[in-house]
């Protein structure tokens, strides 16, 4: 990361990746600066954890092994939106192709990042989303 930091704290996230090495990445550079994480490796993990954890920005992957991230995104704006919630989320995924990126963005997603992801502007785009302010 920058010599530039961001305070998460306070800031839930729910990380959604088949990959436990990016799971372990995203844990690791959130934690740090004090968000809580919560990881699933699957859309069906990632909605049975919603029915206890309310994510405030969901991060996801597009291909996982029992649904897409875009079914996934639905399922949890539905969720969301019955607790009167709309939850921001965020595409990770190693497609690069420029017709997933438009569909993410169709299917709801707000911002679309292809990995390897950089980690200093992953950080800056959830704040962002989060509305929190970085310091130097």
């Amino acid at each position: 990361m920058s010599n530039q930091s961001i305070s998460f704290k306070g800031l839930r996230l729910l990380v959604v990746d088949d990959d436990p090495d990016t799971r372990t990445l995203l844990t690791f550079l959130f934690e740090i600066d004090g968000a809580e994480i919560i990881t699933a490796a699957s859309a069906s993990e990632s909605i049975a954890i919603m029915s206890f954890f309310k994510p405030d920005i969901l991060i996801s992957d597009i291909y996982l092994p029992d649904e897409d991230g875009y079914s996934l995104l639905l399922k949890a704006r539905n969720l969301e939106a019955k607790r009167g919630r709309k939850i921001p989320a965020i595409a990770l995924t190693a497609s690069a192709f420029d017709e997933d990126h438009n569909r993410a963005l169709l299917a709801g997603y707000d911002i679309y990042r292809c990995k390897p992801v950089d980690l200093d502007e992953l950080a800056s785009v959830v704040a962002s989303l989060a509305g929190l302010e970085q310091y130097a």
